[in-house]
């Protein structure tokens, strides 16, 4: 819906995830970034610009990523997150959802939209100082109404419907 925006979250499998999801939403987002990736020359500064940074060991920097993401929120932007909190390094689809992108949902009455991203594991691997080719795939799924349900359900939902989609299409 152009006329809304969002809190979007995506699947985590790979470093890459994060360099490809921003560019390729189609509306204006930020993203939640670590705040030590502002130290990485060059992409530190995208970074700094693009997204919100969190000192994830700090509760008072968690505490203003939140505030400030809600500043994203209303002016109009989207906001991108990644609820595992960290790469899944498992074979399974996804690993726990953190509540964070959920109770965002929720306290700013925005719709979900759940984002699969495929490949970027395979091009990108954890063990590798290269990548490999390969086509990313970036799957937007219905929004979800963040409406008249608690932050648990709605994390409940959104994770079964990424689960689901995640093994029927890879």
């Amino acid at each position: 819906k152009k006329e809304t925006n969002h809190v979007l979250v995506c699947n985590h499998r790979s470093f890459l995830d994060v360099m490809i999801t921003n560019p390729f939403v189609p509306s204006i987002a930020k993203t939640i970034a670590k705040k030590s990736f502002t130290k990485i020359p060059i992409l530190g500064s995208i970074y700094t610009w693009g997204s919100v940074l969190v000192d994830r060991e700090s509760t008072r920097s968690r505490a203003e990523s939140f505030i400030e993401m809600k500043k994203v929120l209303n002016n109009g932007m989207d906001m991108l997150l990644f609820p595992e909190g960290t790469r899944n390094k498992t074979d399974k689809p996804l690993i726990a959802f953190h509540p964070g992108a959920f109770r965002l949902a929720v306290d700013t009455k925005k719709e979900i939209i759940p984002v699969v991203i495929f490949n970027t594991r395979k091009i990108l691997q954890e063990d590798k100082f290269y990548m490999l080719p390969g086509i990313v795939e970036i799957h937007y799924l219905p929004a979800v109404s963040s409406a008249n349900i608690s932050i648990e359900d709605l994390n409940k939902k959104v994770f079964e419907l990424m689960w689901n989609y995640y093994e029927a299409n890879c």
